[in-house]
């Protein structure tokens, strides 16, 4: 018994160690995704370790301290997005329907043909914007009957899962359509009018993860969420970036994102909102994201229901309420992660004034 729980507390103990060396190959920036199954992995050795060994003596004290310390460090990570965890983003009760902004996004996965039902929920839930990723001509066709409703879009349609589609209540200006690091990973950025006449500079990603099968590494992904960072970090103009992010929440890139940039997360001290992936729920990681300057406080955040992608959608309902949203802060970066982020920019030769700057 001894052994096994000895060959656990290594394997832990390398599960939480890798993700602390920088490194970007996919094997271990993979290692962000799973800490909320690491920390409970950690908290069942450590009762086991409690109650089947002896504590008496110094392997099993050395081995019960290692595995709380692991315990401790997976927590650290996944207690933010908890209801645990103090509010990064302040809620609103404020009805007025122009100061409202919904945001539908919805990575509907290519081969999935079952459009009835992400049309459904906008019917339903009627959001002001709708975000498609991995939108190809064929969601494309079928999503003509919402633009009656949504008549400002911008169209992306594509084969290769990386397709996207912004379709829009409100007018969409300053359109632009770049492919930042990737020729063939787009990215859209717009300004968007609120109903109360004020600018939103909006930025709709969706960066190829690192993986096997896509990019060995996540230094594309990376340099794409910083290069955007940077680039609204000084904005003074209301700013949104949402997307999926192939990127989970509780990483220390997202982190990074969020301290570079200066945006809200509101999923902080509210929960995770898991949304990929739908079949397997043991396994499901928040990689669809919203963040926000601190122009706006939060209505609503929900995780709607399935559409038979991988994903599913995730709607946020903000308000505009600037200037008394002034004083939401977000989590500050160090100098030593402003050397990073230049880093990761400079590894792919991309700078924030590749980014455009809509509604500056």
């Amino acid at each position: 018994m001894l052994q096994i729980l000895s060959l656990c507390t290594l394997l832990i103990l390398i599960f939480t160690l890798l993700p602390l060396w920088r490194h970007p190959h996919w094997l271990i920036r993979g290692m962000d995704f799973p800490r909320l199954q690491f920390m409970i992995f950690a908290a069942a050795l450590l009762i086991a370790q409690l109650l089947l060994l002896d504590r008496e003596t110094i392997v099993v004290q050395t081995l019960i301290f290692a595995t709380t310390t692991c315990l401790i460090w997976q927590l650290w990570w996944i207690l933010p997005f908890t209801l645990l965890w103090r509010k990064e983003v302040a809620t609103s009760n404020d009805n007025t329907a122009e100061k409202q902004l919904s945001i539908l996004t919805s990575n509907v996965f290519t081969p999935n043909r079952n459009a009835k039902a992400l049309i459904s929920l906008v019917k339903q839930h009627k959001p002001d914007v709708l975000v498609t990723l991995e939108s190809d001509q064929w969601w494309q066709d079928q999503l003509k009957v919402i633009e009656t409703d949504m008549p400002y879009s911008i169209k992306c349609p594509l084969d290769n899962l990386y397709g996207m589609h912004v379709y829009s209540r409100l007018p969409l200006d300053e359109q632009e359509l770049c492919y930042l690091v990737e020729q063939d990973v787009p990215s859209i950025h717009v300004c968007l009018t609120l109903r109360t006449g004020d600018k939103v500079r909006a930025h709709f990603l969706h960066p190829a993860p690192p993986s096997p099968t896509e990019n060995p590494e996540s230094a594309e992904r990376d340099a794409e969420l910083i290069m955007v960072a940077k680039s609204v970090a000084k904005s003074k103009q209301p700013v949104i970036v949402t997307g999926d992010l192939n990127d989970v929440a509780w990483s220390a890139t997202t982190r990074l994102f969020r301290k570079i940039s200066g945006l809200l997360d509101p999923r902080v001290g509210r929960g995770a909102f898991n949304t990929f992936h739908v079949d397997y729920p043991i396994a499901r990681w928040p990689l669809d994201h919203l963040f926000h300057s601190s122009h706006f406080t939060l209505r609503d955040i929900q995780r709607l229901p399935s559409i038979d992608s991988d994903h599913f959608p995730l709607l946020t309902r903000l308000v505009f309420t600037f200037p008394h949203g002034s004083d939401q802060e977000g989590i500050k970066a160090e100098a030593e992660e402003e050397k990073w982020s230049e880093e990761i920019t400079n590894q792919k030769q991309v700078s924030k004034n590749d980014v455009p700057t809509p509604a500056e």
